[in-house]
């Protein structure tokens, strides 16, 4: 092999594909160059087969992983599973603002209705604005019961944005707008640290925010706790 197919790196020299490697890695939140070695040579001691799996799955994630049609979250189908579920309360919406967030509170085990990711939030110094959202498409989904999961109308939106300022700002945007309409609006109980994030929470505290959610003045219908 060729001297021009090797870069330097530290004190010794790395093939050209290698490198590569570590430089995609250290693209990773969280990883620098030292971590971004340890996995690229984890992958050169792995036998062949792991690590096509390895590749196969990343291309899988790329080419076949969508967001739901209905609610934004992460699906391989035209809809989510939960979407689906004729078991889950679709009048009761839940608002988070990354799938990630929604996995934290499926493993609470307490909420029984649908969601809707938002995939962000409102950040004006960022330059993310109400259209780089999903909130169009919450609203319409309330405006037009045909958009929401299976065609039923939405009677509670409950909202779940993680306590600090970006969040608490989202909130009080789509609180105006949902506050509007004929539904009536709740959010999580502030359980939750001031500042901190739904996907690190515990279970339990999670499953606390839901069970003592709490109404937001102006709310249209007068219905309790669903």
């Amino acid at each position: 092999m060729s001297g021009s197919s090797y870069r330097k790196s530290g004190g010794g020299a790395y093939p050209e594909p290698v490198e590569r490697l570590i430089a995609e890695f250290t693209k990773f939140p969280g990883i620098g160059r030292r971590g971004a070695e340890r996995m690229a040579f984890h992958l050169l001691k792995a036998k062949t087969d792991e690590a096509m799996q390895f590749s196969k799955a990343v291309a899988d994630v790329k080419q076949l992983v969508r967001a739901c049609s209905v609610c934004f979250n992460l699906t391989d189908d035209e809809t989510c599973r939960i979407c689906r579920d004729e078991g889950r309360d679709a009048a009761t919406v839940l608002v988070v603002e990354q799938p990630r967030d929604l996995i934290g509170l499926e493993q609470a085990g307490t909420f029984r209705g649908v969601y809707h990711v938002l995939m962000g939030r409102l950040d004006p110094l960022a330059g993310v604005g109400p259209d780089e959202l999903s909130a169009v498409q919450l609203l319409d989904r309330i405006d037009n019961p045909a958009t929401n999961a299976r065609g039923v109308a939405v009677r509670e939106v409950i909202l779940g944005l993680n306590p600090n300022f970006e969040g608490d700002t989202t909130a009080l945007y789509l609180a105006e707008q949902l506050l509007q309409r004929n539904v009536r609006v709740t959010r999580l109980a502030r359980g939750l640290p001031v500042g901190s994030q739904l996907e690190f929470a515990s279970t339990a505290v999670l499953a606390d925010a839901i069970e003592g959610r709490q109404e937001l003045g102006g709310s249209k219908t007068s219905d309790g706790p669903a």
